[in-house]
């Protein structure tokens, strides 16, 4: 028997980020999805110019990958990982510990990168306490800083939008400045050339609250959400040395710079810093699977490996901690990016896309472009009016078959990195137009 209802059939979903009143007056609807392109429920092709949201790194239904899948599905749904393994789990653990760099050699599986920005905290907190170190437990983020949206995500991130409707937040967090110098670095390509001294305001948060009390710093080495800022240059070896300096851990978060969006497999192989303890999600598996992961050092895993063995040293985790089709697509999704060459493709290709990039310099309102590897910031002045005019961009560049991001007056690309040259031209092209447009 059919239920009489009210409401249309959009009503019943509440949308993440989204001003869901307006959206349901003109949705944006995509129905399937293939290499570069989305398919619209008008039956348009809509060019992928910002990898979903950051992680199809790979482009979409990679057909190594759905296989994968598909396979895992009808062999092993699900295996509870709390006192339990599977080959999977271990396969793909070793792989992601394979490509990070230095000491970082073991990989805990979560879900999601809020749900690694908080399992790292935890992890950082727990770290001093086993060394002895149990007053080390206030932790430091960035202004501007997004790291999820778990409360130890937003507690530690910088953007005020996604803190001010929840309280107080976590207690002892306190914050680096931003690196963002539009005076001294507008219009940069790739890194800025000033801030490293920017780094320097962790001594005086040290001098503030003193050593004994701080666990862990967390940055993005390149800040994604809140609008693309590239660390500047020898700003994140200043953080390194200064951690190293005082006994504070060292936590990137490179849920969006990881797996070859900058050109390499991490952003730490890239500028040559290597952290404590890192953060990914979105590549590691394409966006197929939800899957997150905290790649440590050994430093920090021989601290948890003390005292009986049969005593449970890390009392955290979540029931779907390396789903076994989450590990598949992981696998497979490395095997893409090896085998086609991806991550030195998208190296290639930065010195075009940085072109076609910064060939907007000069348009009416554009404050600023930022780029490094293949991802692009282009800022534009604000104005009086309810809508930015980067949002205005997104939703008309969708209506005309280019997917884009905008955070505030930003708007930004990241496309997938199989994309072609005539397809950069494509996306920048629709981007300045639009600019004019809305001016």
């Amino acid at each position: 028997m059919d239920i009489p209802s009210n409401h249309s059939n959009h009503d019943a979903l509440w949308l993440p980020f989204t001003a869901n009143r307006q959206f349901r007056s003109t949705p944006r609807m995509l129905v399937s999805a293939h290499g570069m392109y989305y398919k619209d429920d008008r039956g348009h092709d809509v060019l992928d110019g910002c990898a979903g949201l950051w992680c199809v790194n790979a482009g979409h239904t990679r057909p190594r990958i759905v296989e994968a899948v598909q396979k895992t599905v009808a062999t092993l749904d699900f295996a509870p990982a709390f006192q339990m393994g599977h080959p999977l789990a271990f396969e793909a653990a070793d792989r992601v510990a394979r490509l990070a760099p230095g000491n970082l050699n073991h990989v805990f599986f979560c879900n999601s990168g809020s749900e690694a920005g908080d399992s790292a905290l935890k992890i950082a907190l727990a770290y001093q306490r086993l060394r002895g170190e149990g007053t080390r437990t206030r932790l430091i983020g960035r202004e501007r800083g997004y790291h999820g949206v778990g409360f130890g995500g937003i507690s530690v991130g910088g953007i005020s939008g996604n803190r001010k409707l929840y309280g107080t937040m976590l207690g002892g967090v306190d914050h680096l400045p931003h690196t963002l110098d539009l005076e001294r670095n507008a219009f940069s390509r790739g890194q800025p050339e000033h801030g490293a001294e920017l780094a320097d305001a962790l001594e005086r948060i040290v001098t503030l609250h003193d050593a004994s009390t701080i666990a862990a710093v967390i940055v993005e080495p390149m800040a994604g959400s809140t609008g693309v800022l590239p660390a500047p240059k020898g700003y994140l070896k200043r953080l390194r040395d200064i951690c190293t300096k005082h006994g504070i851990l060292l936590i990137f978060d490179e849920v969006i710079t990881g797996f070859g969006r900058l050109g390499a497999s991490f952003a730490a192989e890239k500028y040559g810093i290597v952290p404590d303890i890192m953060t990914v999600a979105k590549g590691i598996t394409n966006g197929t699977v939800p899957m997150g992961a905290n790649i440590v050092s050994d430093t920090v895993f021989d601290a948890f490996m003390q005292g009986p063995p049969e005593a449970i040293d890390l009392p955290h985790g979540y029931t779907y901690t390396a789903h076994p089709i989450a590990c598949a697509a992981a696998i497979a999704t490395l095997d893409t990016y090896a085998e086609e060459h991806l991550f030195e493709r998208a190296a290639a290709l930065t010195p075009y896309f940085e072109d076609a990039a910064h060939s907007l310099r000069g348009l009416p309102n554009v404050v600023d472009i930022r780029n490094e590897g293949l991802v692009a910031g282009i800022e534009l002045a604000p104005r009086d009016a309810k809508t930015t005019r980067a949002y205005e961009i997104f939703d008309r560049a969708f209506h005309e078959g280019v997917l884009l991001r905008y955070t505030g007056d930003i708007v930004a690309v990241s496309p997938p990195l199989i994309v072609e040259k005539a397809e950069i031209d494509r996306i920048f092209e629709t981007i300045g137009r639009l600019i004019r447009q809305v001016a």
